[in-house]
């Protein structure tokens, strides 16, 4: 645990007391802080108060008398579509909001890193679709070239849990827009911004809100260094901002398909390799092609974004590529779960939004697609011009027949479940194809989480694979 600083003898409000609440509440009382706190459910609250917290409606005024601050948890709304009312409550009584980010970022340094030989640092990762592959790909190779780290935030670990610094630790951190858009300090070493595409408009009053939400992590202090994806505008214009000149190499450029070989810094992927250039001259190159955790172009992005974060504190290029060919990526993100009869299945549950599904259909040739769930605004038309390797889609969830009228010309069944898509999918599929979810929907209609829909695919999977291995040892 890392105990809050400042707050010693001061009231601090917590609101919502899930996993990242309660742990913020233990790091506040570790800091010396009298600790308040209020969640929506009563079942919670009861459980709060059973393990020792003291509950105070946060509703009612009187419950703010000598607080001095008020923490909440990232998914709760503190401005679009509305504040929610403790929110907005603080807001008119003038108590500052802040969230877990925020006191990781006033805490993690101690007055024991002057005794240290290599200096802690934090490394942040943000963007719209490949920040959890980024992060951990990072936090892999800091741990096989024999850094002492950690990886939490949006990942993993919650910030506030994570062991206080040692020396020369890097923490690697993933933080999602709801986390940098409130927090109240964001000094990281490093911050890496992927990509950005549309998502969680809502919460954000637009793109340009969500964009906002972003690079507040580049602004509030400023990195050291800087890793921009600038596939997207917004990228490039990202990376101009903080460049103060073209020489100015604190800002390093990263792009899966353009040669940025004019940049100050610059890492980017094209046709399979990897290359560095500082000042005109390539440093390194590394075939990515044959590494099995890394397919695709957008995962080719990941991993310029990881090389050069990596490079950014310190790591050679040969200790960085030999730690790619030992990453096996993350579950429901472009995951491999099996290869079954020449057929592979491969679990991208996370493809939630358009723009992660089409870089899922662009890894792969001759695609058995399954797809649907709770379509978001928009639809899918954007995703036709990647299908051209969809030899038929097998469309589940809410969203089937509205998916049905956007994939144009492309043979499809509407499914209905996973179990019939799989059944299907798996009975028509050839040597060589590839049996694909990518959702490009939100899972909620059917499962909790992108994560159990991930799960009953691999479930259904393993289950393919337990018969194809009973009826070959039967031969």
């Amino acid at each position: 645990m890392i105990p809050v600083q400042g707050v010693e003898n001061l009231t601090i409000a917590v609101l919502g007391l899930g996993r990242s609440g309660k742990a913020t509440a233990a790091a506040l009382a570790a800091g010396g802080a009298n600790v308040v706190a209020w969640d929506d459910g009563a079942d919670t609250r009861e459980a709060a108060q059973a393990e020792g917290m003291t509950v105070l409606d946060l509703t009612r005024d009187e419950a703010w008398h000598g607080v001095s601050g008020l923490i909440t948890s990232p998914g709760i709304p503190h401005l679009y579509p509305h504040p929610h009312p403790v929110i907005a409550k603080a807001y008119m009584l003038g108590v500052p909001v802040d969230n877990d980010i925020g006191l990781f970022f006033r805490s993690y340094a101690t007055s024991d890193f002057g005794e240290f030989d290599r200096i802690p640092k934090v490394i942040a990762v943000t963007g719209s679709n490949g920040k959890s592959t980024t992060t951990a790909l990072i936090y892999h190779i800091l741990r096989e070239c024999g850094r002492p780290s950690q990886m939490g935030g949006n990942i993993g670990t919650g910030v506030l849990s994570l062991e206080p610094a040692q020396d020369g630790e890097v923490v690697v951190l993933e933080l999602s827009s709801y986390q940098t858009d409130l927090a109240r300090a964001l000094t990281p070493d490093v911050a890496v911004f992927t990509n950005l595409s549309p998502d969680h408009l809502d919460r954000h009053g637009g793109t340009g809100g969500y964009f906002a939400a972003k690079r507040r992590l580049f602004a509030e202090g400023g990195p050291d260094r800087a890793v921009i994806g600038v596939d997207e505008p917004e990228g490039l214009y990202l990376a101009g901002q903080l460049a103060t000149a073209p020489s100015d190499d604190r800002v390093i450029r990263v792009s899966a398909g353009q040669k940025l070989d004019h940049a100050a810094w610059s890492v980017f992927a094209r046709k399979g390799f990897l290359a560095e250039y500082r000042k005109g001259r390539q440093i390194a190159s590394i075939d990515l092609r044959e590494i099995d955790g890394l397919p695709g172009a957008h995962n080719h992005q990941n991993a310029c974004a990881a090389y050069a974060a990596c490079r950014a504190v310190g790591l050679a290029p040969r200790d960085i590529e030999a730690a790619f060919h030992s990453f096996r990526g993350l579950p429901h993100r472009s995951q491999l779960v099996a290869e079954i009869g020449g057929v592979r299945y491969v679990n991208d549950s996370k493809a939630t939004n358009i723009d992660a599904a089409a870089k899922a259909l662009q890894a792969f040739r001759h695609v058995r697609w399954i797809a649907g769930g709770l379509g978001k605004e928009g639809g899918i038309a954007a995703v036709a011009p990647y299908l051209e390797h969809v030899k038929k889609a097998y469309l589940i969830g809410h969203s089937a027949r509205d998916f049905a009228l956007e994939i144009g010309q492309t043979p499809y069944e509407i499914s209905g479940t996973m179990d019939e898509a799989v059944a299907h999918a798996s009975a028509e599929a050839e040597p060589g194809d590839t049996v694909l979810l990518a959702p490009a929907a939100a899972s909620f209609d059917q499962y909790p989480n992108f994560e159990k829909r991930g799960e009953h695919f691999t479930a259904l999977v393993r289950d393919l694979q337990m018969e194809s291995a009973r009826r070959d040892s039967g031969k």
